[in-house]
């Protein structure tokens, strides 16, 4: 019998749960010990104890009741505040989990549970050699007991798992000298892609799936839908074990910030197929509208790039065009000569590009008979004037649009020569729609594109305008289903798949299979010369230029509301939207913003921006801390530069993001 003499009457005993190798029971040890005993005695304790062969340098201990590691092993029991009645686990710190990639595909990885989420990503995306991890986070698969049944229809389509062992990169799949080494000076790799890749699957696009198997996870969604789904972001600054998911849980591996910042053919492989994948995987599940004829355009685009991935021998990277060091070296001499990054360019204040022009307007909010008359417009700055015509635009113009801060939507529909803008300017109440029609596609890209210079403060005078008008007269050009001159009617028996597989089960039962099959054709040639890589980025272009690209909603409850509403956050914006028509109501800008906090107590975020407007809002959909961490992740990730290396700033990001709870 052990008397108190022998060890104090301080001493107590503690209960231990130490968790065996995948089969093996775990095993329950109670150990005598003092409040003043550091963790790393404890563990060392616990591993005499046990007496077994085996190499415990991963366990660690976790703590049950409080959901907590106990990392610090030099902290006492006392300082942790563990008693007697804790529950104690020595688990180890990596463990299998399922991560399902953003091409559908399901892998089994080991993982560290015990570092936050942020540094666990970060060491995933290193395996699998995708650059900027911070662009991408972990995302809980959506529990609803009605989509049950359609979720396992979906895993049993791919039901084959690949296994890939991340602590000792030992897989079939990967080498030990596959992981790129960087060059601290200017971040990129100092090899290419083709010398550290190997065979690498991830960086060859998935066939598309069969009609029948898309309409299994083919689901309608809401913006309510699209708000739940978002809910379950995982907390970057937190372990995966604090938040409850266990050994072999299945997680969404995603790009989460819709920023993808120096994506580039020679090094991104992985991260371009992948980028790829979640887009065609977006609009195939309609997660993002389209027009009829950008789905068209998105199908041609898929079914080029499945015809030259099956035509293909295994790709080599080595047959990228290399990049001569000394052009690279002087075009970025050239940018830095012209005012450095294009985003800080000054403007040349006395000479600003103006635009002039004789195009429709229509306003859906006064009654008119002839909804769009035409005036003559005159872009200047960051404002639209317009006037009854050319002979009065030296006096003053009917009407003016301030455009800094509105919402520029495309209303275009290249077959029917259809092209239009639709402006959304912010007002105290809410936002007012003006349409503007231009009468051909270089009038568009130019109006356009001053539109969306403006929308962010800046005017024609910066370099990026050049550059987004022939973005917007390229994203046409995809768009025109009509054959280039010269070329012949499309062989319908020269495509070899079926044309449903490459469009939305819904627009699939709009169109029958052969009218399907020869619209793409005619859209396929006009983008029949791109190689795969440039296939792949045009898609990864025109999505982003889509209206709904890169915006997560929420369901919130403002301050002095008393409806729900929706909060779309996209990487420079904030929109409030009505629940019931889906129509942004307000839009603040980040650029606008000067501060904001979140009361943790009572769970509410609030934002103050120039010109005293503040908000604030409960989130109802999800909690608030997944919302702060967009705004910071945001704003994060806007602070990075080509002069910067590769290292990230955890300490910024955790900052911003981490909040204070």
């Amino acid at each position: 019998m052990i008397t108190a003499a022998e060890y104090g009457d301080t001493s107590w005993e503690l209960s231990v749960h130490v968790d065996q190798k995948e089969g093996d029971e775990s095993m329950r040890f109670k150990l005598r010990v003092k409040g003043d005993l550091h963790i790393g005695g404890l563990m060392l304790k616990l591993v005499e104890k046990i007496k077994a062969p085996q190499d415990w340098s991963d366990h660690a201990l976790w703590w049950e009741q409080r959901k907590c590691w106990l990392l610090k092993t030099h902290w006492t029991l006392d300082k942790y505040g563990i008693q007697a009645d804790a529950d104690l686990r020595y688990t180890p710190q990596h463990k299998p989990l399922l991560l399902q990639l953003p091409n559908m595909k399901t892998i089994r990885m080991t993982v560290s549970f015990s570092c936050v989420v942020f540094k666990a990503v970060t060491e995933i995306c290193q395996i699998l050699n995708i650059r900027r991890p911070e662009e991408l986070s972990l995302l809980k698969p959506p529990d609803d007991p009605s989509k049950k049944k359609k979720k396992k229809d979906k895993n049993s389509a791919q039901d084959d798992i690949w296994d890939i062992d991340l602590p000792e990169r030992s897989g079939a799949m990967y080498s030990k000298t596959m992981t790129a080494t960087y060059d601290p000076e200017n971040g990129m790799p100092v090899s290419a892609t083709s010398l550290w890749f190997g065979e690498n699957p991830l960086a060859d696009c998935l066939p598309n799936l069969p009609p029948a198997e898309l309409a299994k996870i083919y689901q309608s969604l809401s913006l309510v839908d699209k708000a739940i789904n978002n809910a379950g972001w995982l907390d970057s600054s937190r372990s995966l074990m604090e938040q409850d998911i266990q050994y072999e849980d299945k997680l969404l591996l995603r790009f989460k910030y819709n920023v993808f910042f120096d994506l580039n053919p020679k090094y991104d492989a992985v991260r371009i197929t992948q980028l790829y994948e979640q887009a065609r995987w977006s609009v195939l599940l309609e997660e993002i509208d389209c027009t009829d004829e950008e789905m068209l355009m998105f199908a041609s685009l898929q079914y080029h790039i499945c015809k030259l991935t099956m035509s293909c021998e295994p790709h080599d990277h080595s047959n990228e065009p290399e990049i001569d060091e000394v052009e690279a070296a002087l075009s970025n001499l050239e940018v830095t000569l012209e005012g450095g990054h294009t985003d800080r360019i000054l403007e040349d204040i006395t000479d600003i590009p103006e635009l002039a022009d004789s195009l429709r307007l229509f306003r859906p909010k006064r009654l008119t008979l002839r909804p769009y008359k035409e005036y003559w417009f005159v872009f200047k700055d960051t404002t639209i004037s317009y006037y009854k015509n050319k002979e009065t635009s030296n006096g003053e113009p009917i009407e003016q649009f301030h455009l800094r801060g509105c919402e520029v939507v495309p209303d275009v529909n290249v077959t029917d020569k259809k092209f239009g803008i639709k402006l959304l300017l912010p007002v105290a109440d809410g936002m007012n729609e003006v349409y503007i029609r231009c009468d051909n596609e270089t009038q568009y890209a130019k109006w356009k594109a001053a539109c969306i210079l403006a929308s962010k403060g800046k005017t024609m005078a910066y370099s990026s305008y050049k550059s987004e008008v022939r973005n917007i007269q390229s994203f046409l050009q995809m768009k025109s289903l009509a054959p280039p001159p010269g070329h012949a009617a499309p062989d319908l028996d020269a495509m070899e798949m079926n044309a449903d597989c490459f469009v939305s089960p819904r627009y699939a039962k709009k169109h029958k299979t052969k009218q399907l099959t020869a619209r793409i054709l005619e859209a396929h040639q006009n983008i029949a010369r791109l190689s795969l890589m440039e296939a792949k980025m045009r898609f990864i272009q025109a999505w982003q230029s889509l209206p709904e690209f890169g915006i997560n909603y929420y369901i919130v409850r403002f301050k002095g509301s008393k409806k729900d509403e929706i909060l779309g956050i996209s990487y420079n914006r904030l929109i409030r939207l009505d629940m019931s028509s889906g129509l942004p109501v307000t839009t603040w800008r980040f650029a606008n913003m000067k501060q904001w906090n979140v009361n943790w107590e009572i769970r509410q975020v609030t934002i103050e921006f120039d010109q005293n407007v503040t908000i604030a809002f409960c989130c109802l959909s999800c909690d608030c801390k997944v919302v702060h961490e967009f705004i910071g992740g945001y704003i994060f990730l806007s602070t990075r530069s080509k002069d910067q290396n590769e290292t990230l700033d955890d300490e910024l990001f955790h900052k911003l993001t981490g909040g204070q709870e």
